[in-house]
């Protein structure tokens, strides 16, 4: 007789029963997985079990590195990883001597880990004569750029704008203040379009926007983030990530009962 299959929904039970998972189970939720713990859900997702949101969208949740080298082609032009110092060198050719750069420190939040350099050059020599922690995300710096916090789930998108006119990081938490954003149909398809490529069911997004045109250019996405300039309250949102999930378990359900 065959096995019922396994729903896994907390931490927990994800790492009692790892071991005997097998395809046709599914685990459900964002895993609040240790550094480490990432070939674990690798290791799942070749022997078969479901996971949502998808496995690719949680390892990119989880990482600025991950993020950049996946979805870069959504970021400031001239966006990459430095795993070490000769990173940092191989890319200086590229870069013009007063072009500032912004440096992001990977699972950095609260825009803790982000640093502002007047060249690349200049975080360069600092590096040379001092280790860094890698690895570090270097971005071209964007002068004037607007900040937009987007939250997306399913048909729900809204947005808004987060300005700090003592800083270029706009962060709420590092003194930033929000005002409601209307998003143009460029820049919902835009969001989209991010999402799709990373398989997020539903995200938070980070945005600049170019100051000449508006190009809307990823920051960051995630599946969590301060929502206090959002008209969405944490607790409606919560809600409505729980029926994401109650719709994706009722479709593994009634799959499950028509597996031979």
């Amino acid at each position: 007789m065959s096995q019922k299959p396994s729903l896994i929904r907390t931490i927990t039970d994800f790492r009692r029963l790892y071991r005997q998972l097998r395809s046709g189970d599914v685990i459900i939720g964002v895993l609040a997985l240790r550094p480490g713990e990432e070939i674990k859900v690798l290791d799942l997702a070749e022997r078969g079990v479901a996971f949502f949101p998808p496995v690719l969208a949680q390892l990119l949740g989880r990482s600025k590195v991950a993020q950049a080298e996946v979805l870069g082609e959504y970021m400031v032009p001239g966006s990459f990883v430095a795993y070490g110092l000769a990173d940092l060198a191989g890319k200086l050719p590229e870069f013009k001597a007063r072009e500032a750069v912004v440096a992001k420190r990977d699972r950095a939040h609260l825009g803790l880990g982000v640093s502002l350099w007047p060249s690349l050059e200049t975080l360069y020599s600092l590096a040379g004569l001092q280790g860094l922690t890698y690895p570090l995300v270097v971005q071209p710096f964007v002068p004037g750029a607007r900040d937009l916090r987007v939250v997306a789930l399913a048909d729900y998108v809204e947005a808004y704008e987060r300005v700090n006119p003592h800083s270029f990081r706009k962060n709420l938490f590092q003194g930033g203040s929000s005002q409601p954003a209307a998003l143009t149909p460029e820049q919902q398809n835009f969001c989209r379009e991010v999402m799709d490529r990373g398989r997020f069911p539903y995200a938070i997004l980070d945005l600049l926007l170019d100051p000449r045109g508006g190009r809307p250019y990823l920051s960051e996405i995630s599946f969590k983030g301060g929502l206090t300039g959002a008209r969405l309250s944490q607790a409606e949102f919560h809600r409505r990530v729980a029926a994401l999930e109650e719709d994706y378990i009722q479709q593994w359900e009634t799959s499950s009962k028509t597996r031979p």
